[in-house]
This record gives structure tokens, C-alpha cells and sequence, in this order.
């Protein structure tokens, strides 16, 4: 399986010649050549990890791909899209991948803001990423790892910790289109710190570098 990180949180993976896509949304390139879409994932209902002009462009090229999404996902896109709502608990093939999803609520960013729906998902056993969320499978080992590095929901030392307690053999940053250059950069040393303390191996990829897995 490869991996292909584009702007922000939006991800790509591939394998046996076709595609799951997860988070595509307004931080990311248009997405208007993508082949193959066999399923799309979206973690949560914020703009910056879906949007549906995204989605129009996806499906335009590949209309049987299904949707999945919580159910805050499902009602924020009414009726412009169909979407399968996936709980925390659920595992789904998904052509040739296999999902399961993990959480439920997205991390705080202050009391007075609403909590809404979040799903973390795992794919193929391989790379876990938890949306807007530190949330932490319990007793699941996790090969590779999708690390938010700077959010209104996060500071650096919750995502030091979180890197540490999982201790994955590979990591690389996401949700990094709200840092400067400068603190990107931060970011990154500090996530790949916290990866090698564990005896991975961090991986600074920008967007349409890709990592096989």
C-alpha cells in the first residue's frame, strides 16, 4: 500500500489499482484527476477535512465510490451527498481495504464551541490517523502514524505525548496548513523526536510525497 499526503490532512492511499481517499477539504488542491476512488473517508464535519465542492470532483470521475462519515459528517452534507455513517466499533472492507474506526468526539477546542462527531480510522492494520483527535486504540498495535502537528485544538507537548504513548514505527505530520514555514518546521523536529524516543523513524513529507507501507 502507498501513501500520498497532500495539503493539510488529505490522504491518499493505493493499492491492487485503486483508491481510498480520506479528508479531502479546503486546504487541499482540487482533487479533479483522482482515478480508482473506491471509498472516501471523512473524519469530521470541518471544512478543512471535507468540503462539497471536493466531493462533486471526486464523484464526477468516480461514482461508485462510497462515502463514510459520522453522523454529524451525513447531516452537515444533507442531501448533495450520500454518506454511510461509521460509528466508533465498525470495521468495513472497502474494495481492497480494510477499515476500522476508533474514537467518537472531536478534541476540544474551547468549552464555549461545540463538540462534534470525529472518527479515527485504521487502514489495512497499517496507518492509523484520528482525525481532530489524540484518541488512542486501546491494545492496537499501530505500524505507521498520521500525526496532527498544529491545530486551534493543540499544543506541541499533547502531540509529543501522543506520539510517545503510541510509539509508532513511522510517523509523518498532517494538519499543517495553519503553521508558518517556520513553525512547521518545529513541528517536525518535535514529532520526530518523539517517534525515534520510541525506535521509529519520522517522515517529513510535503505535499505529493508519497510513502510505501
Amino acid at each position: 500500500m502507498k501513501v500520498t499526503k497532500h495539503e493539510h490532512s488529505c490522504l491518499v492511499l493505493e493499492k491492487s489499482g485503486q483508491s481510498l481517499i480520506v479528508d479531502p477539504g479546503m486546504f487541499t488542491t482540487p482533487l479533479s484527476d483522482a482515478r480508482g476512488v473506491t471509498a472516501i473517508v471523512i473524519t469530521h464535519e470541518h471544512p478543512d477535512h471535507w468540503t462539497p465542492e471536493q466531493l462533486r470532483r471526486i464523484l464526477d470521475v468516480n461514482s461508485g465510490a462510497t462515502i463514510y462519515g459520522p453522523a454529524g459528517v451525513a447531516a452537515a452534507a444533507g442531501d448533495d451527498v450520500d454518506v454511510t455513517v461509521v460509528a466508533a466499533g465498525d470495521e468495513i472492507e472497502a474494495g481492497p481495504f480494510s477499515l476500522r474506526f476508533f474514537g467518537g468526539t472531536h478534541a476540544e477546542i474551547h468549552r464555549s464551541i461545540p463538540l462534534v462527531d470525529n472518527v479515527g480510522v485504521l487502514v489495512d492494520g497499517e496507518l492509523y490517523y484520528a482525525g481532530d483527535s489524540f484518541f488512542i486504540p486501546e491494545g492496537v498495535d499501530i505500524p505507521t502514524l498520521a500525526v496532527p502537528a498544529g491545530a486551534p485544538w493543540l499544543k506541541i507537548g499533547e502531540v509529543i505525548d501522543y506520539v510517545e504513548a503510541i510509539a509508532p514505527r513511522r510517523s509523518f505530520a498532517v494538519h499543517e496548513m495553519v503553521l508558518s514555514v517556520a513553525g512547521k518546521g518545529i513541528s517536525n523536529d518535535r514529532i520526530k523526536a518523539a517517534t525515534e524516543k520510541g525506535g521509529g523513524e519520522f517522515f517529513a513529507l510535503e505535499p505529493g510525497s508519497s510513502l510505501d507501507l
